[in-house]
């Protein structure tokens, strides 16, 4: 049996959500934050949340396919 060294749920997707105290169903607002890089983001609706993670996982995947520069 091989193990795939990639996780289904890989940590750096890793987020809390919280929420302000006057959140409403029809009106979210609070604070989204990536566990790995310790980026937070503000949000006032569900969208804006949606928005705020696929932006991060779009720069997360920007970052990973960028070549590393090489010192010397």
């Amino acid at each position: 049996m091989t193990l795939n060294p990639e996780s289904k749920y890989p940590s750096r997707r890793t987020y809390v959500v919280k929420l302000r105290s006057d959140a409403q169903p029809d009106a979210l607002a609070g604070r989204l934050e990536n566990l790995v890089t310790g980026e937070q983001r503000e949000f006032g609706s569900g969208d804006e949340l949606l928005d705020s993670i696929a932006d991060d996982l779009g720069m997360n995947a920007c970052k990973r396919a960028e070549p590393h520069e090489q010192s010397g």
